[in-house]
């Protein structure tokens, strides 16, 4: 019987392949394949075989501008680039894929997967609140910023007024008078 080698996948790596779209968080098809161990070719026929196990909630594919934002800001492409725009699965695609992925690893693999998609959502339910008193921060220190500013025009405005004032005051207020004097001669 042939041994099979599983591989090991740290939460790290598939928490660092995991990108928002759309307000979902979802994970590339190129990205599952490599931690599956398949072609990314091979996964998508498989999801095109299976396609009624993966509705628009499950999967879908980017548009052209969300691909190339999401390659600036996170995925680099190989030296061959793509020929079609990626599809994505969001956690109940992922949790789907194993029914159409019967290899050992992706299994396993695909259980570790949904495993971190469970523990970042505890992780946001249990932090919940100090999510939305940091947005309330955000909203007051923005609001701050905005009353700083005004503030400072003020005081440079305040201080420009008052550099105009000394330069008055060093004017003489009696200057000798010029020209011809009645009564004088």
């Amino acid at each position: 019987m042939k041994k099979v080698v599983i591989r090991s996948v740290s939460d790290e790596v598939v928490v660092s392949r995991i990108h928002t779209v759309r307000g979902q968080k979802v994970m590339l098809d190129s990205d599952l394949a490599e931690l599956y161990q398949v072609e990314t070719r091979a996964l998508n026929q498989a999801v095109k075989r299976n396609s009624r196990r993966f509705p628009e909630d499950f999967m879908f594919a980017l548009t052209a501008e969300e691909w190339e934002n999401l390659k600036s800001q996170h995925v680099t492409s190989s030296w061959g680039g793509r020929r079609k725009l990626p599809l994505v699965f969001t956690e109940q695609g992922v949790a789907m894929l194993s029914s159409v992925l019967n290899s050992v690893t992706a299994i396993d693999v695909n259980i570790q997967i949904i495993r971190v998609f469970t523990k970042m959502r505890a992780l946001l339910s249990n932090h919940k609140d100090l999510l939305l008193a940091l947005e309330k921060l955000r909203g007051t220190v923005s609001h701050n910023s905005r009353d700083i500013k005004v503030i400072f025009n003020h005081l440079k405005r305040l201080h420009e007024e008052e550099r105009d004032r000394a330069l008055l005051a060093q004017i003489p207020k009696k200057r000798p008078s010029i020209g011809f004097k009645k009564g004088k001669a």
